[in-house]
């Protein structure tokens, strides 16, 4: 599968947002966009003028990016949303939100999502008491993720749990840190999703 191999600091530097792709690194002042706060390039610091068409890709980009999600995986995220009730634009974070790998980032088991993908390839966690090494997979409200038991007393885990530990869940998720599992009590709403984005331009930009 292909993969961004590059360093990611220059995707956040070229959204102009932290995506939190380096972990604990992005909460320091060692975090490229405190440091260069513009586009990567020769030209990052130019004055450009942005059309409607790149608006919308730039809030692709900045989502697909955040998420970690190949364009394929993403077109395919965004047919399923406009299948769905609703708003397609809502839908669609709200898809990206409940996938194992974020829920496990949102729980504070992994620094970042490409940390937590890579946890639940090698089989780390379950969900309802199975083993789940698909970072796609959707929960869905009533599920409960959990680090499986031979991996809780790991250093590796120890050390990751200890070190986000002061990163809050948010409200859609009930973790229970003595026990190292989370119920997913109901799915994120757009107003818990803390990405700043204009998803209608997503929408926009699939539907011409």
């Amino acid at each position: 599968m292909a993969r961004y191999t590059e360093a990611v600091c220059k995707l956040c530097r070229r959204e102009g947002q932290k995506l939190f792709l380096k972990g604990e690194r992005c909460y320091t002042d060692k975090c490229a966009i405190n440091r260069r706060a513009y586009a990567p390039g020769q030209h990052g610091q130019g004055r450009k003028k942005t059309s409607e068409y790149g608006l919308q890709l730039r809030a692709k980009q900045m989502t697909r990016r955040f998420y970690g999600v190949l364009e394929n995986q993403f077109r395919h995220y965004y047919e399923m949303a406009t299948k769905m009730p609703g708003k397609a634009g809502d839908n669609l974070l709200i898809l990206l939100e409940t996938r194992l790998d974020n829920v496990v980032y949102r729980c504070g088991w992994a620094s970042s999502r490409a940390e937590a993908r890579q946890l639940v390839v090698h089989g780390h966690y379950t969900v309802n008491g199975k083993k789940v090494d698909i970072p796609s997979y959707l929960v869905k409200a009533g599920d409960v993720v959990a680090i499986k038991e031979g991996s809780r007393s790991s250093d590796k885990f120890k050390a990751v749990i200890e070190a986000n530990s002061a990163r809050p869940a948010p409200k859609w998720l009930d973790v229970d840190a003595q026990n190292a599992q989370a119920k997913i009590v109901e799915l994120p709403t757009r107003e818990e999703i803390d990405l700043e984005v204009d998803e209608t331009l997503i929408v926009e930009l699939y539907s011409k």
